[in-house]
């Protein structure tokens, strides 16, 4: 075996320690070299984006803590309610009362809003101002008290309610309590404050002035005699307290209006218009002839939608409504439609000025010029609509001066009932499927009818399906002139609302003077406006 020499075995040697310590040295260096700085992994976010979403976790848990516990049950007045807080940009109180409406209040001005629903009534409650109508004088005063009572102790609970919404959310998104229990302090001052600025403003003579929507505002008035509208107000206290006791019942079409009890001194005329081929429109006209013991139907116009002789059948039912029917031509009633109506019993037509007594009332009316029952329109329309009005205005004046003076005239457009201004007190009309009254310039009152049909076939065109609309006028029997009116409105197509709106002429405002008897135009204004109860309700 050959020997390796001592030189090489040295060599070698020196070579195998420089290996080993390589890995050592080269530690040492890493370790002796400053670490540069790196980049954060995640960018911190910015205060402001910090601070929104701190706000949005403080409202969100504020308004859910509110909507599950933040409730209470109070009573008020003689209804047993439960009253929540809600956000709101305009503040002040809505009472809920399902399924027949609401009534809103300028309680406060704050950006929370008080809801209170009715659930129930308490008929202990309810009966005690049946049987002490008076109370209803001092029934606003016992509801503000009430609502503050109840606000009061709302506020205690809703203060609980928003600190742990807003501080369990906190603690769900932010994981570190001390987050959640700011978010649970920032809503509990947002929520001091905004009590704060509605107590600051809190007006209890706000319920002295509710607006009124469904049921609600269809507050009960009676008609007996013409010249007592205003002054049977212990009647109307009743019959308002008759209403609060059965404010849950729902009944079929008209059968929730008040009934009326016939009088010798009254002539009440039921005005409709544009049925429009609904064959729901001759059950509402006959239950309101039965409650409101109708002396006259007046129909303006448009009770068919093609005016074909097909239709004609339609009309059959006129005969049984149990009162005369004043009929004039509309835009989509045909000649056809107004042979057939003049050969039905009961029927008065009324064309060319021509003038008839019914109950005690004079009418005169016009037909419509134009006939348009595919809804077109025909160069000149409004010229002769403007004509035939002008017809009829000379129909009234040799009325007058026959001796036989017309009471109320009859076109189915407004633009023709316009023309006869100052040569009738009263003229009704039709055509733009919703109501509307006016005194015109020479002071003959221009009133004009909704759709009784509720637009037909048109009834879901819109968004929302059209009314049912009619009104009642009621008349004095020896003067002859307009002393109230009630609009009915029913809800449209699938709805089951029903509102009475009671509305009076100037002269006929407590304190005013009685206007003039005869028979010309007087130029007096409407007291009512829509959705308002009688004059000194409640």
């Amino acid at each position: 075996m050959a020997r390796v020499p001592a030189a090489v075995l040295h060599v070698l040697a020196e070579e195998m320690n420089r290996i080993r310590s390589a890995p050592r040295a080269l530690t040492r260096r890493h370790r002796a070299r400053p670490v540069p700085p790196t980049a954060e992994l995640t960018p911190r976010s910015h205060p402001w984006t910090r601070a929104l979403g701190l706000v949005a976790v403080v409202l969100l848990g504020a308004w859910l803590g509110l909507l599950i516990v933040g409730n209470v049950r109070v009573p008020v007045g003689p209804m047993n309610t439960t009253m929540t807080l809600r956000p709101s940009l305009t503040g002040g109180t809505k009472i809920n009362v399902s399924p027949l409406g609401a009534l809103e209040l300028d309680s406060h001005v704050a950006p929370v809003r008080l809801d209170v629903n009715v659930d129930q009534l308490d008929p202990e409650r309810a009966q005690a101002l049946v049987d002490h109508p008076e109370r209803l004088s001092g029934l606003q005063d016992e509801v503000a008290k009430d609502v503050e009572h109840g606000t009061l102790d709302l506020a205690a609970r809703s203060c609980v309610a928003v600190v742990t919404g807003a501080t369990a959310l906190g603690l769900a998104v932010y994981r570190r309590p001390r987050r959640a229990m700011a978010a649970g302090g920032l809503a509990l001052t947002l929520l001091v404050a905004s009590g704060g600025t509605a107590y600051a403003t809190w007006n209890p003579d706000s319920v002295l002035e509710p607006r009124f929507s469904g049921l609600l505002s269809s507050a009960p008035s009676l008609v007996g005699n013409a010249r007592s509208i205003v002054t049977e107000f212990d009647v109307y206290q009743k019959e308002l307290a008759r209403l609060v006791t059965n404010v849950t019942k729902l009944y079929d079409v008209t059968s929730t209006l008040p009934a009326y009890q016939p009088d010798p001194t009254t002539i009440r005329v039921l005005h409709v218009s544009d049925i429009h081929l609904n064959p729901a429109s001759w059950k509402i006209i006959g239950s309101l002839v039965e409650q409101y013991r109708v002396n006259v139907i007046v129909d303006s116009g448009d009770t068919m939608d093609h005016g074909t002789a097909a239709e004609n059948g339609f009309l059959d039912p006129i005969e049984d409504l149990g009162a005369p029917y004043v009929w004039v031509r509309g835009n989509h009633d045909s000649r056809v439609t107004q042979d057939y109506l003049e050969g039905l019993k009961n029927v008065q037509v009324l064309d060319d000025g021509r003038a008839r007594t019914i109950a005690g009332l004079r009418f005169a009316g016009i037909g419509d010029p134009q006939y348009t029952p595919d809804r077109s329109g025909k160069p000149g329309a409004e010229a002769s609509q403007e004509l035939a009005g002008a017809r009829l205005a000379s129909a009234l004046r040799d009325q007058t001066r026959a001796g036989t003076p017309v009471d109320v005239a009859i076109a189915h457009e407004p633009s023709a009932a316009r023309e006869v201004d100052g040569t009738v007190p009263l003229v009704l009309a039709g055509h733009v499927h919703h109501e509307d009254m006016e005194v015109m310039k020479y002071g003959t009152r221009l009133r004009v009818e909704g759709s009784t049909g509720g637009s037909g076939l048109r009834a879901v065109e819109g968004k929302h399906p059209d009314p049912v609309q009619a009104s009642i006028l009621y008349f004095d029997r020896d003067s002859r002139r307009l002393q109230a009116w009630d609009e009915i409105e029913l809800g449209g197509l699938g709805l089951t609302t029903a509102e009475v709106r009671r509305h009076l002429p100037k002269e006929n405002q407590p304190g005013a003077e009685p206007s003039p008897s005869g028979t010309g135009p007087s130029p007096t204004g409407s007291a009512g406006t829509p959705g308002s109860p009688a004059p000194g309700a409640p």
